[in-house]
């Protein structure tokens, strides 16, 4: 997602607003597909402080995921601050500031960024799911397995024997 900010590069306006949408591409992040549900919301400010264009804003994305624990797909909502610092000019010791060789700023990089920093580490469909059955692999969520569950593991098997009446 390309957005044009030659007038403040420029110096011709001092600030710029934008609110915008656009289809988000997906992405694979850590083995696992991410997809967008709908198009991405991107709302903020530029700002001109100098050489430097301070952006200000959010973006808002519901995503698709896969639970880690049944691994049936779920839609996750995300609103996400965003702040980004970019310059024409490549002499900053800054490293937090972006620099830009166009007068487009491409902010498709910023948000996956963005949005992988902001993806919880366990994506969970609700946090009362129960998972998978370790042993036959069904979907505990939506039906009982009759499996054996007593398995015990096999170093820690003669401690069984410390308490004969349990």
């Amino acid at each position: 997602m390309l957005v044009d900010i030659s007038d403040l590069i420029w110096k011709k306006i001092k600030k710029k607003e934008i609110n915008m949408s656009f289809e988000g591409k997906k992405f694979v992040f850590d083995g696992q597909k991410i997809t967008f549900v709908e198009p991405v919301m991107l709302e903020g400010i530029f700002t001109m402080a100098g050489d430097i264009i301070n952006y200000d804003g959010k973006v808002k994305v519901t995503l698709r995921l896969v639970c880690s624990r049944c691994l049936e797909n779920f839609d996750y909502p995300l609103e996400i601050e965003i702040h980004e610092r970019f310059s024409k000019l490549d002499n900053t010791e800054d490293n937090d500031i972006i620099v830009i060789d166009d007068d487009k700023v491409d902010f498709s990089p910023i948000i996956e960024d963005n949005i992988i920093l902001s993806l919880p580490i366990k994506k969970l469909c609700n946090s009362k799911c129960k998972g998978l059955c370790p042993v036959c692999g069904t979907n505990l969520n939506y039906s009982k397995c009759k499996c054996e569950k007593d398995e015990i593991d096999p170093r820690l098997a003669k401690l069984k024997y410390l308490f004969p009446d349990n």
